[in-house]
């Protein structure tokens, strides 16, 4: 991993309780950008650090982000297109678009079995929102082959979906915040 001063880190919590940690890089100890850096964390704490792999780095300057990858152009609709002759969009009506930048959010699952029970904790990994995990659940039943693998697909799937459905819960209550009206996020 490779850091600039003001760049942020963002580390997994070391247990599935815990948040996660984030904080600007204040100084670059390590050669050619490299580890150890010098962190001020978010609750004001500072410390040095060796980032393991459960850490991520957010570039923290314009001119060092990673260029966003090119849009596709859009197909309309409602515009016949020949074979061999390329698509020519209507003349532009719609609004003009700002640059893109690109975020990474993780997720780190944890799966333990214990018998015929298996449970999946999920935790995003990002800057926003806020630390949010969740969890999931399967039991096999007693006329069911043990195959451990079908027991961590169902208790992932289950506590990604739970996951997903605190993300539009958040996404909700921002849009409320903004605008002062309910809203409802479709999940689809």
């Amino acid at each position: 991993m490779r850091a600039q001063v003001g760049d942020r880190i963002i580390l997994a919590a070391e247990h599935i309780d815990q948040p996660t940690r984030d904080g600007e890089v204040l100084e670059v100890r390590g050669a050619d950008g490299g580890p150890p850096f010098f962190v001020r964390w978010s609750d004001g704490h500072t410390g040095l650090i060796y980032p393991g792999p459960g850490a991520i780095l957010k570039i923290g300057t314009a001119e060092h982000e990673a260029p966003a990858p090119p849009a596709a152009a859009p197909v309309p609709t409602g515009v016949p297109v020949t074979a061999g002759t390329p698509a020519t969009p209507p003349p532009a009506t719609t609004h003009a678009t700002a640059p893109g930048h690109t975020r990474e959010w993780n997720i780190r699952v944890t799966i333990f079995e214990s018998g015929d029970d298996t449970s999946a904790t999920v935790v995003l990994l990002a800057d926003a929102p806020e630390h949010l995990s969740a969890r999931g659940t399967s039991h096999r039943s007693a006329e069911d082959n043990a195959v451990p693998e079908i027991g961590d697909e169902v208790a992932v799937a289950r506590a990604l979906r739970h996951l997903a459905d605190q993300l539009l819960h958040v996404a909700e209550q921002d849009i409320e915040d903004l605008t002062g009206e309910d809203a409802h996020v479709r999940p689809v």
